[in-house]
């Protein structure tokens, strides 16, 4: 497989941190007079309860709800489509900054998949918060010890397993999935894949046996790793992590070069006004801030890596590009939806 890397032109968390404060500390005047929610704030998550982007949002939500004046904020989650139902609900409102979603790749991949219209640009992306590396795990008495087992499994016989994932086609697990295949030389396609509602069902599918390996964030499978039910046996970060999984192996020591990660943050309507999008920006740059935020990133398992709006709109620009060549190559790109528990 083509090896497809991010730029690494990337500013450094500090740096991007530093900038930040000083543009609040530029539009802090005006904010005093903008614009600010005046109803209920309703964050949607795309994925179910369990899920990653539902962590996150009850993250951001226990954050918001302790600001002053914020009024009273909720989490729903609008499952379905890989994140369709929920993007669909917000581009229902457009210029309404009341509203918010979860933002990761299936933004993106579900166009390039085929599965809606919807483009990244109907909506206002507001921020990207952390990243997530991928984790690969099984159960704790999978003949899979080693990365370099599974390669070796998949080598003698592609689609005698089955790959347990959440949420759309093309997203990064997906991705990851294919960049396993083609470092056993076979094809993606041949591989056995189920896609779930989320990522906790998917962890449970691969708890119960009916899968046998999750791909999926580490903060999913993390509280089962702990407990002795499930066990990691690669990540897709480029050096061991810190934390809790600093024992975990990355997939590059196995052989597999997949160097990848899950970005998440936040979206609205399209047509919000930048003294709406500035509110958002300081109150989310405010949950970075918080004393407690370190911890419930070792918690979760995240990295930080907060951006604003304009930057995450580059992002997203150049993200875009590299998942249309990326998902060509798996064999995805413009193929049909696949219904839940489709192999």
């Amino acid at each position: 497989m083509k090896c497809f890397r991010r730029s690494s032109g990337a500013r450094s968390v500090a740096v991007r941190c530093a900038m930040g404060a000083a543009a609040l500390l530029m539009i802090a005047p005006s904010m005093a007079q903008g614009w600010k929610p005046q109803k209920n704030v309703e964050i949607v998550s795309t994925a179910g309860a369990g899920g990653s982007a539902d962590r996150g949002a009850r993250v951001v939500q226990k954050y918001f709800q302790a600001m002053p004046g914020m009024p009273s904020v909720t989490v729903s989650n609008r499952t379905g489509g890989g994140g369709i139902v929920a993007l669909t609900f917000i581009a229902q409102h457009p210029g309404d900054a009341h509203y918010l979603a979860t933002m990761a790749t299936n933004v993106l991949t579900n166009q390039i998949v085929g599965v809606t219209q919807l483009s990244y640009r109907d909506f206002t992306p507001l921020n990207i918060l952390v990243r997530e590396y991928i984790v690969v795990s099984v159960l704790p008495d999978s003949p899979l010890a080693t990365s370099k087992d599974l390669i070796a499994r998949l080598r003698k016989d592609p689609g005698s397993m089955t790959f347990g994932f959440g949420t759309s086609p093309g997203n990064q697990n997906h991705v990851v999935i294919a960049m396993m295949a083609r470092a056993a030389k076979v094809d993606p396609k041949l591989l056995k894949t189920v896609i779930f509602k989320s990522g906790s069902d998917a962890a449970t599918a691969m708890l119960g046996g009916h899968v046998d390996a999750l791909v999926g964030t580490p903060g999913t499978i993390l509280p089962h790793i702990q407990g002795g039910r499930a066990r990691a046996i690669g990540t897709t970060a480029p050096q061991r992590q810190q934390g809790p999984y600093a024992q975990t192996p990355t997939l590059r020591e196995g052989g597999i070069d997949a160097v990848y990660y899950a970005w998440r943050g936040y979206l609205g309507p399209r047509g919000l006004t930048p003294q709406q999008i500035a509110y958002w920006e300081q109150a989310f740059a405010k949950v970075t801030e918080a004393e407690e935020w370190k911890q419930d990133l070792q918690k979760n398992a995240w990295t930080e890596d907060f951006r604003g709006a304009a930057e995450a709109r580059k992002h997203l620009d150049s993200e875009f590009e590299l998942l249309k060549t990326i998902l060509a190559e798996l064999g995805v790109a413009g193929s049909k939806k696949p219904t839940e528990g489709e192999k």
